[in-house]
């Protein structure tokens, strides 16, 4: 038992330091217990947490609690810490005499205390120039002081950040970005930290700023917000800016407290001290996060960089039609007249851009595109070579695997083929792409600020396709770059609309193209060879999927094969749930069988999971679908963690505990992590209460997923409902920066043009004139003057 009103600690000797992480500052060690208020009766302990500095042989004081872990055995789970402080001449001799500080010796170290007392440390870094009286020389006193100095502030702002309730994870982050500066940066401004530290949101600031004594109306607090909210806007709707009245109500309604006058005024202020310092952008009454703004402009200016750099080819279209002609033969294909203008003109153009439908042709066309590039300009097509002009890349996997498989070229994740990291490090990363020729597949999955990357990265002279379906899904970062280069009309683009790839007994392809177009008929509920309707209500789901998906072996489907699609993780039909469910019927827990947790997750071997960020360096990467194949507990190695061996399509890739909250059971996945990739079966839920994100776009993407069987559960209705429904196009500018960078006159439709000629001019008060200044003082005021005012005053 712990002594009264005393948090448990620990005071000891770090003994050896068996793991650390230099990204989030996690360690596991053990050390020497010199001291405790616990009951524990053993010489060591494990201790795990977030620690800066930790040097073995070091005493530390931890404060924290035991925690008994399912395979680690008991440990003491650290919230704070800071080193023991030396106490005795004897051991302060030894601490400053040690390996820390290089250059003093004994000798030294005993004339530091005979010189400062059993006050050294304190006396040091309250006076810098306390150690002058060794005479080491400037650059090697301001080594050490700066050393005593660090381990204090480090542990200082750790142990503080963990009082305030951030948490040992939260508390390394905001560390790892502020350093020494921490504390007085926080005390300044808790705000900032919406900005500067992933994670840290505008409640957990608030709360913060609340016990340093900031008020309801507060500059300061008025920016966290209002940046939260342009934040939690933009993830939420996928735009690129946000309507500026819209977001002065919403923080509006966030900030309001009876205590905080004049609110709308005091919002306009940190609007334009937000422009000012550079994080936000207001433009047309829109509001924007500056980088996205930013993106919008270089996307169009790299775009009109490629378009004026491109010198033309130097080969006839007599010669194209010419090895057209081989191509066919050697391909075994046909190409009708839109597929042989879509190949002359992504050939001919410096950017080009192609979208289609299943089944229309779009590999076919990737592949002719490839082999003619080739030919056409004598190119060598071995990627062993130096002079390798193609390079082929999609967002997932699963895509650039396909797309490798079908050129017979070596095909990479965008990610990948940039050498990004899949962190905030690739905010400030400058790629270059050294090829002839680029063509990228699956584009609608490209966000705004992943194709600002790409797009930069192209050189001079090279050649660009664009290649994807712009009725799918949009990005889930925000843009929808695919569909506005397109509506741009800035580029040739070929829309393909013939279906060619369809077996005689296969209807998924037209039942997709049905969708596409809005059509809602009888014949969609109707079973066919290679898809079926079941009707049933959201409770029943579970037990329908069970049912199909033990069936399912006996038509030749296996566990890789099979796929559920869902678009909600809550609910009896929801993603979570289903998971569950489906991983009991095919992979069931049995005696003597391994499995670890995560939370409320269980995993086993021949699990099937999908991972959730990117990690180039294990050539992984988000949405990619894999099977654990191996469970090594802690027990079993020397590292004493529990790990899980993941087979994603040949790459084995092992995970140790702590980065398993990037994946998750993926017998049923979200329809937006299923794009770029194509199953045998898929299996799509869809219920009445799923209403709000029930769409033509995400019912279309699901059916195009299923390549040889699709089965539709849930209400009709709800599936009615998506096709009706169409969902509005985001609202980006990309388009617009585009027409000013090429110099493109829009004509005004009829519409436009009468609406505008009808239409009162427009009185209100607008954002943009607030952020202008250009409000008339004397508005309203009719013909009267401001010297009325003096005439009337005078008498």
């Amino acid at each position: 038992m712990t002594e009264s009103n005393e948090k448990p600690y620990f005071l000891g000797t770090v003994k050896a330091i068996f793991f650390e992480n230099p990204e989030n500052l996690y360690k596991i060690f053990t050390i020497k217990i010199k001291k405790t208020n616990t009951d524990w009766d053993a010489k060591d302990i494990v201790v795990t947490g977030s620690f800066g500095e930790i040097s073995e042989e070091e005493e530390y004081r931890f404060e924290g609690k035991i925690v008994d872990h399912p395979k680690y055995g008991k440990q003491f789970q650290a919230t704070t810490y800071k080193r023991s402080r030396p106490s005795g001449r004897k051991e302060l001799i030894n601490f400053f005499s040690s390996d820390e500080f290089p250059g003093i010796g004994k000798k030294k170290a005993e004339k530091i205390v005979d010189e400062l007392g059993e006050n050294a440390i304190d006396k040091i870094i309250k006076d810098p120039h306390a150690l002058d009286f060794l005479k080491l020389g400037e650059d090697k006193t301001q080594q050490i002081v700066e050393q005593i100095s660090s381990n204090h502030q480090t542990e200082q702002a750790l142990y503080q950040l963990n009082n305030f309730g951030f948490g040992p994870t939260l508390s390394a982050r905001i560390y790892q970005k502020y350093g020494v500066q921490t504390m007085e940066k926080i005390n300044d401004d808790p705000y900032q930290l919406v900005i500067d530290v992933k994670g840290v949101g505008f409640k957990r600031a608030d709360e913060l700023a609340k016990r340093l004594g900031i008020t309801g109306d507060d500059p300061r607090r008025i920016k966290g917000a209002m940046i939260q909210m342009v934040s939690s806007l933009i993830n939420e709707t996928g735009d690129t800016y946000v309507d500026g009245n819209e977001l002065i109500r919403r923080v509006s309604g966030v900030l309001r407290t009876s205590s905080t006058p004049d609110l709308d005024k005091k919002l306009v202020d940190g609007l334009k001290n937000l422009v000012k310092d550079g994080v936000l952008l207001v433009e047309d009454g829109n509001v924007y996060q500056k980088d996205l703004s930013d993106s919008e402009w270089s996307i169009s200016q790299s775009l009109k960089m490629i378009t004026d750099t491109f010198k033309g080819v130097s080969w006839t279209k007599h010669a194209l039609k010419k090895e057209l002609k081989k191509i066919e033969k050697d391909f075994d294909v046909e190409y009708d007249a839109s597929q042989q203008k879509a190949i002359e003109q992504s050939l001919t153009h410096p950017i080009f851009l192609l979208t289609g439908g299943p089944g229309t042709g779009k590999t076919t066309i990737i592949n002719a595109i490839v082999a003619a590039y080739g030919k056409l300009n004598d190119e060598t097509l071995d990627p062993a070579s130096d002079d390798y002009a193609i390079a082929l890349a999609a967002p997932t996997g699963r895509a650039a695997k396909h797309m490798g498989e079908s050129t017979g070229l070596p095909a990479k994740t965008i990610h990948r083929l940039l050498g990004l990291t899949g962190t905030e490090d690739d905010e400030f990363a400058e790629p270059s792409l050294d090829c002839k020729l680029l063509i990228i597949d699956e584009m609608s999955m490209v966000d705004t600020k992943l194709f600002k990357l790409l797009i930069e990265a192209v050189q001079p002279g090279t050649q660009v396709v664009l290649v994807g379906d712009q009725d799918q899904l949009p990005s889930v970062g925000p843009g929808q770059v695919f569909s506005d280069l397109i509506n741009s009309q800035a580029f040739p683009t070929t829309i393909l609309k013939n279906i060619h790839r369809q077996d005689e007994d296969s209807t998924i392809i037209q039942l997709a193209h049905d969708i596409n177009e809005g059509v809602i008929v009888d014949g969609i509920f109707e079973n066919r060879s290679d898809r079926s309707f079941i009707g049933c209500t959201s409770r029943d789901v579970p037990n329908v999927l069970s049912q199909i998906i033990s069936k399912s072996n006996e038509r030749g489907f296996d566990i890789e094969d099979v796929q559920v699609l869902a678009p909600m993780y809550r609910g009896q039909a929801g993603i979570d749930n289903l998971n569950f469910v489906i991983q009991n019927v095919l992979n069931p827990m049995k005696p003597k069988r391994k499995e670890v947790s995560m939370g409320n997750t269980k995993y086993r071997i021949n699990d099937k999971v999908v991972y959730l960020v990117n990690s180039p360096e294990d050539n992984v990467f988000n949405g990619e679908i894999g099977k654990i194949i191996g469970i090594l507990l802690a027990k079993e190695n020397t590292d004493k963690v529990d790990k899980l061996i993941i087979d994603f399509d040949g790459n084995e890739v092992t995970l140790d505990r702590k980065d398993w909250i990037n994946i998750t059971l993926a017998y049923c996945t979200s329809i937006h992590k299923s794009q770029g990739s194509e199953f045998e079966m898929v299996i799509l839920p869809l219920v009445n209460e799923e209403s709000r994100m029930l769409r033509r776009n995400l019912l279309y993407t699901a059916v195009t997923r299923a390549k040889r069987l699709l089965i539709m559960v849930g209400d009709r209705s709800a599936f009615e409902r998506s096709i009706r429904d169409q969902s509005s196009d985001r609202k980006t500018t990309l388009k617009e920066r585009i027409f000013v960078t090429f110099k493109i006159k829009q004509p005004k439709s009829k519409e436009a043009q009468v609406e505008e000629e009808t239409k009162p001019k427009d009185y209100r008060l607008t954002l943009d004139m607030v952020m202008n200044n250009s409000i008339d003082p004397m508005i309203g005021m009719g013909d009267t003057k401001p010297s009325d005012f003096l005439t009337i005053q005078n008498k």
